[in-house]
């Protein structure tokens, strides 16, 4: 994927949105639905009514970005439509900007290094 790479913070938005909208009005919608700063470097996720649909806005540091996909065959897995949004892994993000099921990519577990050979 073109775009940030590296620890990322992602914020879905669980509610639609009017899919016209383009990067400012995304923009908009982070700074007064969710009141947060679209500027601060996290990605926040859009879905269209019909989740078939995913726009992604985010600062890089020069300026606002707009990432968009269509899947031509199915659906994109989405929380259940409530107010509010959702926080998401990176690994988890790549899991739904493919169309698969975010919900089954865990997070790491650490694992506890051996003292002594076995």
């Amino acid at each position: 994927m073109i775009g940030p790479t590296g620890p990322v913070r992602v914020m879905v938005a669980t509610r639609p949105v009017d899919f016209r909208k383009g990067a400012e009005g995304l923009a908009a919608l982070v700074r007064e639905e969710m009141g947060a700063d679209p500027f601060n470097g996290v990605i926040y996720v859009f879905r269209a009514r019909r989740a078939d649909r995913i726009k992604l806005v985010y600062w890089d540091g020069t300026g606002v970005c707009l990432f968009a996909k269509r899947l031509e065959d199915g659906r994109f897995q989405w929380p259940a439509i409530t107010d509010g949004v959702v926080r998401l892994t990176p690994a988890q993000l790549q899991a739904l900007l493919e169309g698969l099921d975010w919900r089954r990519v865990h997070g790491t577990r650490e694992i506890v290094a051996p003292t002594a050979a076995s």
